[in-house]
This record gives structure tokens, sequence and C-alpha cells, in this order.
């Protein structure tokens, strides 16, 4: 089983510690590879697979006016730390302080004294200590000064382009989940318990579950989805709304939110968890002049859901 760490101490003996630094916020195919690296070096040397991170990302102390969203919970983050086969994540608190030491402070005293790694992993261009002054070649000088060997690890490309958090951040807030899935390796999820709502999808012909989205996390742009809904290991194929539904907004005060329908079956959902995937774009918002207008509109909508669905399922079936 995984171990997590709050903090080190220069007490704890780890067999041959190799190691990685980052927030991994994604774990997506430029982490995964960075990460197998990791395991397949520490399991060759009989030793101990580490990864580093911070609590809070550094961008909360250092720049706090950003509003920065992430892609992945904490623990959903733990959970694919494990699945990658990790053996310890050590989490350190990111402070004010500890952002000023020095390249050479931190080699010493985190990585050399604090985590006593053997080797690590890191991007080409990663960047260190206080100001982000640190570069690669001074963390592979001060790797030999402190005895830890330095690999250096290439970007993973897709279509022309560095696979990166924020890449894919973007993407998913201009609404093209398809294009981030092949950055993420795949499909762009929401969690949410199901809350009652106005039941205004039921007289519309179209039963909705309704979610809170998630204040720290990035949420795709308003519009309509083809989705995949988990509930309880169980899968559905379904469509999901984003937005404020300005066609009610005078009733429903024009609150974002989640809302999901199952396409086939009728399911009792209120208080139930759901994760929802969300696997193409539909359209975007937007406003209707009645509610049968909407009514016309989401007939359309679902047949589109089932063909993307049928395709999707079609694509993943045939791998």
């Amino acid at each position: 089983m995984m171990k997590m760490t709050r903090g080190y101490s220069d007490e704890v003996v780890r067999p041959y510690p190799v190691g990685t630094i980052g927030n991994f916020d994604g774990h997506h195919l430029g982490h995964h590879a960075l990460l197998k690296r990791v395991v397949e070096r520490a399991r060759r040397a009989q030793g101990t697979a580490v990864v580093l991170t911070f609590d809070p990302h550094p961008v909360k102390i250092l720049a706090p006016h950003v509003d920065l969203r992430f892609l992945t919970s904490w623990d959903e983050k733990r959970a694919r730390f494990e699945q990658a086969g990790i053996d310890e994540v050590i989490s350190l608190e990111f402070t004010q302080a500890f952002a000023s030491l020095s390249p050479e402070m931190f080699a010493e005293q985190v990585l050399c004294k604090g985590l006593g790694l053997k080797e690590i992993f890191v991007g080409q261009h990663f960047a260190f200590g206080h100001k982000r002054v640190g570069q690669i070649d001074d963390l592979t000088a001060l790797g030999e000064r402190f005895g830890f060997i330095v690999h250096p690890t290439p970007p993973v490309m897709i279509n022309g382009g560095v696979v990166s958090s924020t890449s894919i951040r973007q993407l998913i807030v201009a609404g093209h989940v398809d294009q981030a899935a092949v950055l993420l390796g795949r499909h762009y999820a929401l969690r949410g318990v199901v809350s009652p709502g106005e039941g205004r999808g039921r007289t519309l012909g179209c039963p909705t579950a309704n979610l809170r989205l998630p204040p720290d996390l990035v949420a795709p742009a308003d519009g309509i989805y083809a989705s995949v809904v988990t509930v309880d290991q169980e899968r559905y194929d379904s469509v999901a709304y984003i937005g404020t539904r300005p066609t009610f907004a005078i009733l429903d005060g024009g609150e974002r939110g989640l809302e999901v329908s199952i396409l086939d079956g009728i399911h009792e959902l209120y208080g139930r968890t759901l994760t929802v995937q969300f696997i193409d774009r539909i359209r975007g918002d937007a406003q209707f002049e009645s509610a049968e207008a909407l009514r016309r509109q989401i007939t359309a909508d679902v047949d589109s859901a089932r063909g993307i669905l049928r395709r999707y399922h079609e694509t993943i079936g045939g791998r």
C-alpha cells in the first residue's frame, strides 16, 4: 500500500529512494511517462519510488490573485499515484519561507538531507529555488555535489505540442473536452452528489440529476455534452448540461450548475454520488423563446449524443 507522508525527516531511512517533483495536476500522459520511469528505476534498484509534491499549490501562495482551478482533486491524485506504482508521496507545506530557499539550499536540505534521494527524474525545463532561478544544469551540478543523479526527461509531445496541465485546462474551459481527452489519456470527469432540483427536466421529457460544480475544479464551457455517468460502478450513456439555464434564468436565479440525464431507463439518483465523464461537446448554451422550442432542441441533442456515444463505444471496444 502506498504511504502518504506530510513533511519529511532526515531520520527516515528509505531503501534507495528514486523520486520526482511536481504537483501532477491532471495526471496526464506526460505525468504517466515520468512516473513510469521513476517506478521502473526504483524496481530495478530494489528501491523506493517517491513523489515530492506541495500543498497548497505554489500558485496559491506566490500569486493568490490568480483563480487557479484544478483538474484533479487530492483524493483522485492520490489514487492515481498508487495506480502508477508509487511507494510514497511526500507532501510539503508550501510557504513564502519555503519559496525563498535558494537552489543550493533546496537541493541540500530537501532533496539530500530531507528525502535522501539517490536519483531524481524531472522535466528538461524543470526550474526550482527562489524565483525559479535554478535550471536543470544547476540541479545536475548540485546532484554531483550532494550525491544524487539527475535524469532530465523529455516532454511528451502530441500533435506538435507539449502535453501540459495548462494546455488541458485551456481546452476544457473552451469546451474542447474531446481534445483534452487525447492529452489526459482519459475523458475529463467531475464528481458530485445529486441534489434535488426544480423538476423542470421531467416536464420537458428529459429528467435530470442536479450536481453542484466543485468550486476548486475546472468546469467545461457552458453547453451540452455527450457523457457517460458512473453510479456505483455501473456506467450509463447520458447527456450533460453545464450552464445557468438562460431560458428559465428569472425563475432559477442564473446559478451555474451541472445537470445530467441518463438516456435509457428511469433511475432514482437523489443523494447518490455520480461521476460524469465528458465525451464530446454537442453545442453551446442558448436561450429559447419557449419551453416547447427547448423541448424540440433537447430531442435533437439526445439524438446527437446517441450518435457520439455509439462511435465512442465502437472506438473503445475496438482497442
